[in-house]
């Protein structure tokens, strides 16, 4: 469940923290309100929301598909079997 939570949140995330990172090798203060105006902050979000929903695409495309058919959860000789894929 984390990771259904994590991964878009890193993504959005990533462009504030290249911002804050260049503010920083630039030696300013990486923190103060001057430097995270309205258009910079609406220029991050949207540069996020492109970034976490161009990267939910590429993992749906790319993830790994298992073949076969699902065998449920069952009981054999009185022990519980997992589910998995035959």
């Amino acid at each position: 469940m984390w990771r259904v939570l994590l991964e878009p949140a890193l993504l959005f995330g990533s462009p504030f923290a290249a911002y804050a990172v260049y503010l920083a090798l630039r030696r300013t203060y990486p923190f103060a309100l001057d430097h995270w105006t309205r258009g910079a902050v609406s220029t991050l979000t949207l540069a996020g929301l492109i970034i976490a929903a161009t990267g939910m695409l590429a993992f749906g495309i790319f993830a790994e598909r298992h073949q076969g058919a699902y065998a449920p959860a069952h009981i054999e000789n009185g022990t519980l079997v997992p589910g998995r894929l035959q």
